[in-house]
């Protein structure tokens, strides 16, 4: 089942709609990226003329099943700026909040660019492919994923692999990040003293290129823990293309249980 497939459902107005989410499921609930690349069509299928997508907050505040709610409301439409606010909910409660902030390029008054990837890992084709066989269904499913850090690393809290879509034809760069930018389990695993389940709060990121273009799909993502106490973990989180060009600069907060 494609993402394609996923958000076919979606429609351009509020409705009450039924998703294939079983190949895109993570224990009881629709796996992050894939609940939030919902709501993200939501609201461009509703206001189709919006500028390139800059910047997303999304809260994770309940599971979500195959049957939601979608309702999207214009929160301001400036010259430049539009900012939307898209919902999923379940059972007439909010189960998922995103706030969309949409922008049309303007004259640079200000120009850097972000921190190629370092340490380099090699590209993906360089890199053997990673063990999923364990991992959560959704990634299983639907993802090509390869190793980019020493198997034994023994470094901070951090975890870094080269990820691609099995199944991402037809999907528009934008949507896809949207999708891709959640997929890799938090670098607090790699300080953990015990196994135990972990659930994604929220997610913020910003798109340093609106619409990225990569090889071959391949993307290194990278998810690590800034600080890890309380039962929570601060993760940063980043996405470079195939050559090493950040293309998403993001954070999140996770709930660590057991």
């Amino acid at each position: 089942m494609s993402a394609l497939d996923l958000i076919a459902p979606v429609t351009d107005r509020d409705a009450t709609i039924t998703l294939p989410a079983d190949p895109w499921m993570q224990g009881r609930t629709l796996y992050g990226g894939a609940s939030a690349l919902v709501a993200y069509t939501a609201a461009v299928r509703r206001f189709p003329e919006l500028p390139p997508l800059r910047s997303g907050q999304v809260g994770f505040v309940a599971p979500i099943g195959e049957t939601v709610t979608t309702r999207v409301a214009m929160i301001r439409q400036g010259r430049n700026v539009a900012q939307v606010r898209s919902e999923l909910l379940v059972d007439g409660e909010v189960a998922l909040t995103a706030f969309f902030l949409f922008g049309t390029a303007r004259e640079a008054n200000a120009r850097h660019s972000a921190p190629r990837a370092e340490p380099w890992p090699g590209s993906p084709e360089e890199n053997a492919d990673s063990a999923i066989d364990q991992a959560p269904a959704f990634l299983a499913n639907n993802y090509e994923v390869r190793r980019a850090q020493d198997r034994g690393w023994s470094g901070p809290p951090v975890i870094r692999r080269w990820v691609r879509l099995k199944d991402g034809n037809g999907l528009d760069p934008t949507s896809r990040i949207v999708l891709m930018g959640d997929t890799l389990p938090p670098g607090a695993m790699r300080a953990m003293e015990r196994p135990g389940p972990l659930s994604s709060i929220n997610w913020t990121f910003n798109l340093l290129d609106p619409a990225p273009e990569t090889r071959d799909g391949w993307f290194l993502t990278e998810n690590a823990s800034v600080e890890a106490a309380d039962g929570y973990s601060t993760e940063r989180l980043r996405m470079w293309d195939a050559d090493g060009r950040q293309v998403v600069a993001g954070q999140q907060l996770v709930a660590i249980f057991g």
